[in-house]
């Protein structure tokens, strides 16, 4: 398999879960410290950094610690490199 399939795949298994998408949801509108994640998504603290951790272990969010606080905010730069090769990928295939 190919190093973009592999990609693709953790993608998948980060976006695949509903309460991970959720928080992905959230992260969209820009960095969340784990309280405030809790607070929106209506999840136990446990729960959501769990999630995180499976999101960050997939690259898709990243962490900045802030005093006490930890604050999550989508990778953009890789969610953007990821979907331009799978793009790229697809085109090719395509002919274009």
């Amino acid at each position: 398999m190919s190093d973009l399939c592999n990609e693709i795949e953790r993608l998948g298994k980060g976006i695949g879960n509903a309460n991970r998408y959720t928080i992905l949801e959230v992260l969209m509108k820009g960095p969340r410290s784990v309280s405030e994640i809790v607070k929106i998504v209506k999840l136990s603290q446990p729960a959501v950094s769990q999630h995180l951790k499976a999101l960050k272990e997939y690259n898709l969010v990243t962490d900045t610690k802030k005093g006490q606080e930890v604050f999550y905010e989508i990778n953009v730069a890789y969610t953007t490199k990821l979907l331009t090769s799978l793009v790229s990928s697809i085109n090719k295939r395509k002919g274009h």
